[in-house]
């Protein structure tokens, strides 16, 4: 059996052991960028983040990516304590001190901080929030196709945990993502309440058919920043695109399937539920989405 690979595959790179780490207006060195037992992120999952990728000296999409993290602390009414310039500035210091111009990829993470009891209420988070920005030198080391195994777990209903929400509380995707492993598979699909194909437990999830383009309609699923660039491209250069719903025999008859995500940007998908999509390799369309989203990368960064 083909070994597992993930969709956030890298090369190593040694000069990871090595990375400065900001914490709460402070860069320190990796092996003491500590948080405490009492923090809200480790206790409860509670918190937001964003990833960020750095291209030829920029951070691609910046400024989306410092709103949607705003907009995700908004809806769980927490206060970064930063403003957005102050939290670009932290970015920059980072990038600064570990000499990073490009292949990189940040993650910042913002807890609702130090608990002053073990328990769930976030009252007892009275000590300000947790401010991380974790860099590394990052080259994605995608070797292969993904494969796919559609999984019982869903994304649910934004009542119960708005699957549009960047949260720490991840625990319903890793599961799906341990259920497809066990399935022989890369990363797990997941479906929506009704049934219809939603995203996978990483990344946003496409299909080609026909010479459309069709991803989910984004109600159950985080709206990628990725997502929607290579939705962009598309209208841009008039291919067919939709956000519709759409079920796993669309799915399985696609001609291409691919994923994005800030990571791997486009990744192709060779096969589902160990159906072959289309030849099993990178298709047209995917190569063609690839150089429309490098290209806009390039005038980003310009």
């Amino acid at each position: 059996m083909t070994e597992h690979q993930t969709t956030h595959a890298a090369q190593e790179d040694a000069r990871n052991e090595d990375i400065l780490i900001w914490l709460d207006g402070r860069v320190v060195p990796k092996s003491e960028a500590m948080v405490s037992v009492y923090d809200s992120g480790f206790m409860l999952g509670d918190g937001v983040w964003e990833g960020l990728r750095l291209y030829d000296g920029t951070w691609a999409f910046l400024d989306e990516h410092i709103d949607r993290l705003f907009e995700a602390a908004k809806a769980i009414d927490l206060d970064i304590g930063l403003s957005r310039e102050e939290v670009i500035s932290a970015v920059l210091e980072t990038q600064k001190a570990n000499g990073m111009t490009t292949d990189a990829h940040a993650r910042l993470m913002v807890t609702r901080g130090v608990k002053t009891r073990p328990f769930q209420h976030p009252s007892l988070s009275r000590q300000g929030p947790t401010v991380v920005i974790i860099m590394e030198h990052s080259k994605p080391a995608i070797a292969r196709p993904i494969r796919l195994a559609t999984v019982p777990h869903i994304r649910g209903l934004p009542m119960t945990q708005d699957p549009k929400l960047n949260s720490h509380s991840k625990l319903n995707c890793i599961l799906a993502c341990i259920a497809a492993e066990k399935a022989g598979a890369d990363e797990a699909l997941m479906l929506d309440v009704h049934g219809f194909v939603n995203t996978t437990n990483a990344c946003n999830f496409f299909i080609v058919r026909k010479g459309e383009v069709w991803t989910s309609t984004g109600d159950y699923c985080m709206n990628g920043i990725t997502r929607q660039k290579v939705i962009d491209v598309c209208r841009a250069e008039g291919i067919p695109v939709y956000e519709r719903n759409y079920s796993l025999v669309d799915a399985y008859g696609a001609d291409e399937a691919f994923l994005t995500g800030t990571f791997g940007a486009q990744t192709p998908v060779s096969e589902i539920d160990g159906r072959v999509i289309g030849d099993g390799s990178l298709g047209p369309m995917t190569k063609r989405i690839q150089g429309l989203y490098k290209a806009l990368i390039r005038r980003d960064s310009a």
